[in-house]
């Protein structure tokens, strides 16, 4: 059993925290686990790619090619649409309804994309997208989004809450766990009572 599984996002929203954390908690279960860097302009609000693979059997490489990847995380909406070739047909993408302006859009040079989580859905996508900002801000920061998003993705792979829980703990700082550790229950909850 081998699992590929996409974090997309926009530099300084923390999708190699999360990849991290997703990769201890494989880690802790025994699976051979392999987690790549970031591939994009991490540091200058462009966009961003890590990629998690995992499985009963030796991995040997992280890279994951388009069409391969099993689940889709994404922290902002448009960025899911940029990374929708990478998902395999019947595979699942969950994603913020966040929206970050990229610098075009700032510059006034073109415009955000309207309906984007629409349009994903009528590609036949499954989709789940979530207001993942507004549980982060009530766990306590903002940047806690990609923590709200893992918990949602948590309950599609069959880790428990527990195993979730002592991978936060042992990868994020100490002051920052009970933060994360709130944004996490809350996204778990917002896609357990929807599943």
């Amino acid at each position: 059993m081998t699992k590929s599984i996409l974090i997309s996002g926009v530099g300084g929203q923390g999708t190699l925290l999360a990849s991290r954390i997703l990769g201890a908690v494989a880690i802790g279960r025994g699976f051979d686990v392999k987690v790549s860097e970031v591939h994009g302009m991490s540091q200058r609000g462009g966009s961003v790619l890590t990629y998690v693979k995992y499985s009963d059997i030796a991995v040997y490489s992280p890279i994951i090619d388009e069409g391969r990847a099993d689940y889709l995380l994404a922290f902002e909406l448009l960025e899911a649409y940029r990374s929708l070739k990478y998902l395999k047909p019947g595979g699942k993408m969950l994603t913020s309804r966040q929206q970050i302006n990229p610098m075009p859009v700032i510059t006034g040079a073109e415009t955000y994309p309207p309906s984007i989580e629409e349009q994903i859905a009528n590609l036949g996508v499954d989709i789940t997208a979530l207001d993942a900002l507004q549980p982060a801000l009530e766990a306590g920061s903002a940047k806690t989004v990609n923590v709200v998003l893992l918990g949602a993705l948590s309950g599609f792979l069959g880790f428990s809450e527990a195993e979730w829980r002592n991978a936060i703990q042992a990868t994020v700082k100490p002051q920052f766990a009970e933060i994360n550790r709130k944004a996490f229950e809350a996204g778990r909850a917002s896609v357990i009572n929807i599943l």
